[in-house]
């Protein structure tokens, strides 16, 4: 709120202070007189005190140093809340996104193909994570971060700030939360990894050159102009905005071309008039625009080939060469007209060498894109409520996805790419994700990261029950693939009808050709009626093969998800001491007898443990007796007991490595020490932990 609504009156000095804002806007940063711009405006002869291009902002060497300090947090698997838990590779994780980022780091270093992110935009009404001040300590953060109801729910009051425009540092408090989150997003993506990030005009210009910090200004490749809806608003009070950004970078030049997939509309003007083998083209003019003057190398005689005729344009020279004319004569690459006869040649363009799609262009239109309202009545039509406001569209995001189609290319690798948005809010990437490979049959994977944030209480969706953001965004990913698997059995009965169907009507066709004359059956004639009845099989046989590949690609994509969570560590964390407190040290000593905390599971520790060692979620994890075998013979966890006979069974499976707890061999150092011989004699990694 300011001054002028919130009751107070201005003192002199805030008149004096709006007076200059509004006579030299120029020197004021974050509301705030900068007062070296305002010297070097007024004429002064001053040196400013950097000096360099840079983009620099209140906090930000404190935003690195958040960046850069570990976590001690850790995910835990809720597999009541998730669908076909130990066989999907579609993962949802509920926390704050800056830890879960800090948790994927190890396991999920560079393996990432596309980031696309929905975050705040900095309305000045947007509440998000940030620190009031970067004095406080890190635990005075991880205690606010972690702020919870009775209930267990993040708090408001607790996790977000709500960044008002009055707020002494507006801009920075922004850049502070942007920052280390794609700092740590950009580690994640693979050489030819590509991010996509949805902003509006509030913070376009701190983002692009933020972005240009993080991933390098040569790695920028488009802000793209989202058409977001095709109607005005007539609230707004000066002009509506009909369009948002979307800026867009590659981790590195190993991205050198992105094509999109050729719609069927622009295949229109594509045909085959003379059964060319190399099928259907169209042609584009022969005539170059430029001057014979400006052009004289292409300025020559060319011949018809079906009239002998020779032709000399009168004022323009032609596309091409002689020596290519030439080519394009012997490959038939020249069309003179229907008839043979036409005054000029055209070129023909075959669409089998535009197979690679087309060049992307940065204005997406509402039509090819979506809109904020598509996006609307997607989520309706699925929960039955108004759920978000204005949610992205999921053709939004399957058109980045598009961009390096998989199918076009045939790209074994890109088929089984992962996307990640770590701003999950509705759902709408993990829908886009599910939705496209159910079309195509690929095996995209998604990591969707959204806190378990409070719904409003006057929302459709508290009011359903939804308790947090996260449980509206789960069960959107539920309803999506009830609603393809659905989507199956129907094709099967509808499959299963027509099947019928064909077979019927070759019961007809047969009936009919008994009281065919013999002389039209041999002559491979049939009446019209049986020609009708043909015709409806036909139509009935392509219809159910169009359904047999439509279900194939469903049976092809990974129908479930796995919902983590992000936690304290199971494991007890090394406090300094300060001063001699004896107790306190008494307690950290016990940390070496038994580093496992009070409240941790075996499971639990099996996937902290699968991070820790740099493994992704998604392993394949096999209980033994008393142990854990990871992805056949990379790792085996030992977390429950330790006997002569469960190390041999372990050395049995030769493993590359093993981690063990400490305290399994408490009162036992001969077997500690056995099995430490034992393991570096077979080759294998022995850790305790």
């Amino acid at each position: 709120m300011n001054n002028d609504m919130n009751g107070q009156s201005l003192t002199p000095e805030t008149e004096k202070i709006k007076a200059l804002q509004e006579i030299l806007p120029e020197v004021f940063t974050e509301g705030k007189i900068d007062w070296e711009k305002l010297k070097a405006t007024l004429g002064e002869d001053i040196t400013f005190s950097n000096e360099r291009y840079v983009l620099n902002w209140a906090g930000k060497s404190e935003a690195f140093k958040v960046l850069q300090a570990p976590t001690t947090k850790t995910l835990i698997p809720a597999k009541e809340e998730s669908i076909n838990f130990d066989e999907t590779e579609n993962i949802f994780i509920e926390g704050e996104n800056l830890e879960v980022l800090k948790v994927l780091q190890k396991s999920y270093f560079g393996k990432i193909k596309m980031i696309y992110i929905d975050p705040p935009y900095n309305t000045g009404s947007d509440s998000f994570i940030y620190p009031d001040k970067f004095s406080e300590t890190k635990e005075e953060y991880q205690k606010r971060v972690g702020d919870k109801d009775e209930e267990g729910y993040m708090t408001k009051d607790g996790m977000f700030r709500k960044n008002s425009k009055e707020n002494g540092q507006y801009h920075s408090n922004w850049l502070n939360m942007m920052y280390p989150r794609l700092f740590l997003a950009k580690n994640l993506l693979r050489q030819d990894g590509l991010i996509f990030v949805s902003i509006d005009d509030n913070e376009v210009h701190n983002l692009r050159l933020l972005m240009n910090e993080v991933f390098g200004e040569e790695n920028f490749i488009s802000n793209i102009i989202w058409e977001k809806r095709y109607g005005r608003s007539n609230n707004a009070k000066l002009m509506t905005a009909s369009t948002e950004h979307i800026l867009f970078y590659r981790k590195s030049t190993d991205v050198e071309v992105l094509r999109e997939t050729r719609p069927e509309d622009k295949q229109e003007g594509y045909s085959n008039p003379d059964n060319d083998p190399r099928g259907i083209w169209t042609s584009v003019s022969f005539v170059n625009q430029v001057t014979r003057e400006a052009r004289p190398n292409l300025s020559y005689t060319i011949v018809n080939p079906n009239t002998g005729e020779e032709i000399d344009h009168p004022t323009n020279a032609w596309k091409v060469s002689k020596e290519k004319y030439e080519e394009f004569l012997r490959e038939n690459r020249l069309h003179w007209g229907a008839d043979g006869k036409a005054k000029y040649p055209r070129i023909k363009r075959f669409l089998s060498e535009l197979d690679e799609g087309m060049v992307p262009i940065n204005f997406w239109k509402f039509s090819e894109a979506g809109t904020v309202d598509l996006g609307t009545k997607e989520i309706k039509e699925l929960m039955e409520i108004d759920a978000f406001t204005f949610p992205k569209p999921t053709t939004l995001i399957q058109k980045m996805m598009l961009l390096f189609n998989p199918v076009a290319k045939n790209d074994e690798q890109n088929k089984e790419e992962i996307i990640l948005d770590f701003f999950s809010g509705s759902g709408t990437t993990a829908h886009a994700v599910l939705d496209l490979n159910k079309q195509d049959g690929s095996k995209r994977k998604f990591i969707c990261v959204q806190l378990d944030e409070q719904c409003d209480d006057k929302s459709e969706a508290f009011n359903s029950g939804y308790k947090t953001i996260s449980d509206v965004s789960k069960e959107r990913i539920r309803r999506v693939i009830k609603k393809i698997q659905t989507e199956k059995e129907t094709l099967g009965k509808e499959t299963a009808n027509l099947m019928e169907k064909v077979a019927e009507l070759q019961q007809q066709i047969e009936e009919l050709k008994k009281n065919q004359p013999a002389s039209m059956f041999n002559d491979g004639k049939h009446s019209p009626e049986i020609e009708k009845l043909i015709k409806q099989q036909e139509i009935a046989r392509d219809k159910a093969n169009e359904n047999i590949e439509k279900m194939d690609k469903i049976d092809q994509c990974d129908k479930g998800f796995k919902v983590l969570k992000l936690n304290d560590s199971n494991f007890k964390q090394w406090q300094q001491i300060n001063g001699k407190d004896a107790k306190a040290l008494e307690e950290q000593m016990k940390l070496f007898i038994d580093p496992v905390a009070e409240n941790a599971t075996i499971e639990n520790m099996v996937y902290e443990l699968l991070l820790k060692s740099g493994k992704d979620l998604n392993c394949k994890i096999e209980r033994a007796t008393y142990y854990f075998k990871i992805n056949g013979n990379e790792l085996v966890f030992m977390l429950e007991k330790a006997t002569q006979e469960i190390i041999d069974a372990v050395l049995k499976e030769k493993p590359l490595k093993v981690v063990a707890l400490d305290k399994l061999f408490k009162g036992n150092d001969q077997l500690k020490t056995n099995t430490v011989l034992q393991m570096k004699d077979a080759g294998i990694e022995f850790k305790t932990i």
